[in-house]
């Protein structure tokens, strides 16, 4: 089983040297703010992803731009030269995570759209980098953005209103089952609206002007819309603000079992806040909104985007938008799942996307590495036990079996283990096992199986749980069963993760007469001079979860870590 995770800065990539890269995914989003590289991982059997990592890139394509109308424009020759300079690394980024050409796909939106020299600036990719760049209409922005969406939100059989601001352009779709209903794309984003409105004044008319030719609210009332919800990180900037107390002055004073019960929204009463907070502070401190913590370096545009959306809900008499942390780049990647997987069914992942959507909220960058890292053991550990099991194999009094769908319970458990580092080292196993039974985060499981995955993220670390005696009352025996089994796949992942082995070429469990094995095959490492830990490293450090794995399943597990860079 190979891992592919991410590689740190500064070293050299170590090919995966078997078919399983054949499961990564990639999409580059070219905005009219930055580009974006996205790399997954996805199921073959599921169709269902997970990230293995993000690069984004703020090239400012429309920036410096020769503006002759609200609509077109001609992308001038030093924002070409950084077009090319990111994509030139983002196509060595791929190439190190041995993603299949057939399996990435480049889009173009706004900025490239209505350039008048669109021809040109894809010629110059296509020449310097043998790259070929598919610019999307409008509508098929739109269209790839809700299914974007609906790899986050649980609203397949709902008719969604979704909203995505861009540099360029805003996107707008109606959609239900997976089918776009209505969509339009109309000229107004945050970047393009920064650089002809200097004053809010104007801005605010020109929008309204837009968006009335257009007749959006028209359209947009032929429908029954149940839910709204936003895209793009200016909207995902926007609840953050509002959330952490911006508009309010009162940040930094939101408890974290507060952020934990609330998702990702905001109403309309909170945003008209934050515009009014925005307005004043460009104008009391020159249009420098960007000292502020929250925005850093989408600062600029900030407040044409939430003019912008402000105008929206009024239009469109919006009171609470819910905020997807998912857009047009998964929408990429869901449409080619659905080419290259038979059974692929974006319904299927409402468990997972939920389980996601918690594990994104409280872990950052690093921790969601980790978190992939830990998964890629626990899996490989899983199949291997299963298979014996399985067959018959099992040792005396050895009576629980594992199935297919616990492995769902481990994943989970693996994604969600460091979200109490969100509140502090201390004890984090303790919080993250509260932050997940003390909120609705996970979606389509039922209060066993909610516990279940709790108790394993409390149990993952620190103290053995009592095998025999693990909260009888709340869990029924045969969950008990997949509890003391899975606990000792996670102590062993979670432990092995510490090593922080970061590009794993190989993972394998293999089971002999003396019992099972480990071996880790171990590219590029994180630790300082890239020594590869001995088996007695790797012993001194988990020689409890390894007896606690004999005790559970009643077998030695050993392990041996080897290098796929010795010749």
């Amino acid at each position: 089983m190979s891992a592919n995770l991410p590689i740190p800065p500064n070293t050299t990539s170590i090919p995966a040297r078997n078919a399983t890269s054949d499961n990564l995914f990639a999409a580059v989003d070219i905005g009219t703010n930055s580009f974006k590289l996205l790399i997954v991982r996805a199921d073959p059997s599921t169709g269902r992803f997970l990230t293995v990592d993000r690069f984004k890139e703020r090239v400012l394509l429309g920036l410096d731009t020769t503006t002759t109308t609200t609509t077109s424009s001609t992308i001038s020759t030093a924002s070409i030269l950084r077009a090319t300079k990111a994509l030139k690394e983002f196509q060595n980024l791929l190439q190190s995570h041995r993603v299949p050409s057939s399996h990435s796909r480049f889009v173009a939106t706004s900025a490239v759209r209505e350039a008048s020299n669109q021809s040109q600036f894809l010629d110059t990719i296509d020449e310097t980098l043998g790259l070929k760049v598919d610019v999307l209409s409008g509508l098929e922005e739109a269209r790839l953005i809700y299914q974007g969406i609906l790899q986050f939100h649980p609203v397949h059989d709902r008719t969604v209103l979704t909203i995505d601001i861009g540099g360029g352009s805003t996107e707008f779709v109606i959609g239900k089952e997976g089918k776009t209903l209505f969509s339009i794309s109309l000229a107004l984003g945050h970047v393009t609206l920064t650089q002809i409105f200097p004053e809010i004044t104007e801005m605010r008319e020109h929008i309204k002007d837009i968006i009335r030719a257009a007749g959006l609210n028209e359209k947009v009332k032929n429908y029954d819309i149940d839910k709204v919800i936003g895209s793009s990180g200016t909207i995902r900037n926007i609840e953050k603000a509002i959330f952490r107390g911006y508009a309010s002055n009162m940040e930094g004073n939101v408890g974290v079992f507060e952020e934990s019960r609330r998702d990702w929204s905001f109403t309309t009463e909170e945003l008209k806040g934050l515009v009014e907070k925005l307005s004043e502070d460009e104008r009391r401190v020159g249009g420098k909104v960007r000292r502020q913590g929250f925005f850093k370096k989408r600062s600029e545009f900030i407040v044409a985007g939430a003019v912008l959306l402000g105008e929206i809900f009024e239009v469109l008499k919006i009171e609470e938008l819910e905020v997807s942390g998912y857009a047009l780049g998964e929408g990429v990647i869901a449409e080619k799942l659905g080419e290259v997987f038979d059974n692929y069914d974006p319904r299927a992942n409402a468990r997972w996307r939920s389980v996601v959507r918690l594990a994104t909220r409280f872990n950052n960058k690093q921790r969601m590495k980790s978190a992939a890292l830990c998964f890629s053991v626990a899996k490989e550990m899983f199949d291997g036990l299963g298979k014996k099991y399985e067959s018959g194999n099992g040792s005396d009094g050895f009576v629980v079996s594992l199935e297919d769908k616990d492995v769902e319970y481990l994943e989970a458990a693996c994604l969600l283990h460091k979200i109490g580092l969100y509140v502090g080292k201390k004890g984090y196993h303790k919080q993250s096992y509260h932050i997940i039974m003390n909120g609705d985060h996970l979606h389509g499981y039922n209060e066993e199986e909610v516990k279940l995955i709790a108790l394993l993220v409390r149990h993952h670390r620190k103290k053995l749980p009592e095998c025999d005696h693990v909260v009888p009352e709340e869990l029924t025996e045969e969950m008990r069963g997949k509890f003391r089994i899975l606990c000792a796949i996670l102590r062993v992942s979670a432990a092995v993760e510490k090593f922080q082995l970061v590009n794993l070429d190989n993972v394998e469990l293999s089971h002999t007469c003396e019992g099972y094995k480990l071996v880790l095959e171990a590219g590029i490492l994180a630790s300082p001079g890239n020594v590869l830990p001995s088996v007695k490293d790797f012993e001194a450090e988990l020689g409890k979860e390894l007896e606690h794995f004999r005790m559970v399943i009643q077998e030695r597990l050993s392990i041996a870590v080897t290098s796929s860079t010795s010749s």
